[in-house]
């Protein structure tokens, strides 16, 4: 299925894909925060219920990748979002785009909650969350893995179906 909005472009990832998606998250700015690009890009690629990957295309080029993942049980159903953008594309509100149109499609799937987990000291990515509507939930300490093998937290935070700006 493939998703738009104004600007963007968001249609699911493909094993063609992996030279360009690797490419994004090699990029210095982005690999401190996701990991090590190969496994990063593994992942994104296998098919899976519940999880779907999209590449974000701008002008047909791809600029950045988005993710879904659900959790099915009918009594805890949600679905989380997680983004990288290339850094020449930073500052253009691209991010924030693709994480309406995603949301927007979750939110018509059924979901009435979505969450999303940045490093606790990812300021940018923090700032662009909290202007589309995601509140600060918890923090999740020593949560993630950086690539030096240091521990890290991250900010759980959530969006309620009606809260998106």
């Amino acid at each position: 299925m493939v998703l738009s909005g104004p600007r963007i472009r968001l249609r699911p990832l493909e094993p063609g894909d992996r030279a360009r998606v690797r490419e994004i998250l090699a990029a210095p700015d982005v690999s401190r925060w996701w990991g090590d690009p190969d496994e990063e890009t593994d992942d994104l690629l296998v098919v899976e219920e519940g999880h779907q990957a999209y590449a974000i295309e701008l002008g047909g080029e791809t600029v950045g990748v988005i993710q879904s993942w659900e959790e099915l049980e009918r009594r805890y159903r949600h679905a989380g979002i997680d983004l990288a953008l290339h850094p020449d594309h930073y500052g253009r509100g691209l991010g924030a785009e693709a994480i309406r149109v995603l949301a927007r499609h979750l939110f018509a799937q059924g979901h009435h909650r979505l969450t999303i987990d940045p490093a606790a000291h990812n300021a940018r990515a923090i700032h662009v969350y909290e202007k589309l509507g995601f509140r600060r939930v918890g923090l999740l300490r020593a949560y993630e893995q950086a690539l030096d093998g240091t521990w890290h937290d991250c900010l759980l935070l959530d969006l309620l179906n009606g809260e998106l700006s």
